[in-house]
């Protein structure tokens, strides 16, 4: 943890960054939010959890091998790499370009359907997942650092 910045009396905001190897890839970080959680002192309240990317998501799901593997084959059929995208064309493409533009439109197709955010109650200090939730991010671009943000408000 980067450590935290105080928003006001009942919010406190934590940044974290994770590295990636592939894509797509779900990478558990419930306890890294847990850790915020704890470290925030709230007792009741939510936890949103935010990525700063556009290429990259926050969900809650299983973590089961089996059920991640088919999830990212799933995200892997729904927005293919390798479809004629417009955004991937660089004859054409004249707008948010950085000189290490790769070609990524499938990851932000993807990023579409998934979300950049999750929302969670805090309860009695601690995550109020269910049995079988985690919280994951989900790479969809390339192997990289990431940024998470955990903004917790409560009491």
């Amino acid at each position: 943890m980067k450590g935290s910045t105080a928003l006001g009396s009942f919010a406190k905001l934590f940044t974290f960054t994770v590295r990636t190897e592939r894509a797509p890839q779900f990478l558990d970080i419930t306890e890294k939010v847990e850790d915020a959680v704890r470290e925030s002192g709230v007792k009741q309240g939510i936890a949103t959890v935010f990525t700063r990317h556009t290429t990259a998501a926050i969900r809650i799901n299983e973590n089961e091998p089996l059920l991640l593997t088919d999830m990212e084959e799933f995200l892997k059929r729904l927005a293919p790499k390798d479809l004629y995208y417009r955004h991937n064309d660089f004859g054409i493409r004249t707008h948010n370009m950085t000189e290490d533009e790769c070609p990524n439109a499938h990851a932000h197709c993807q990023h579409l359907i998934l979300g950049a955010s999750e929302t969670i109650p805090v309860v009695d200090g601690k995550l109020a997942l269910g049995k079988w939730q985690r919280v994951f991010l989900v790479e969809l671009d390339r192997p990289r650092e990431r940024e998470v943000c955990v903004q917790i408000i409560g009491f």
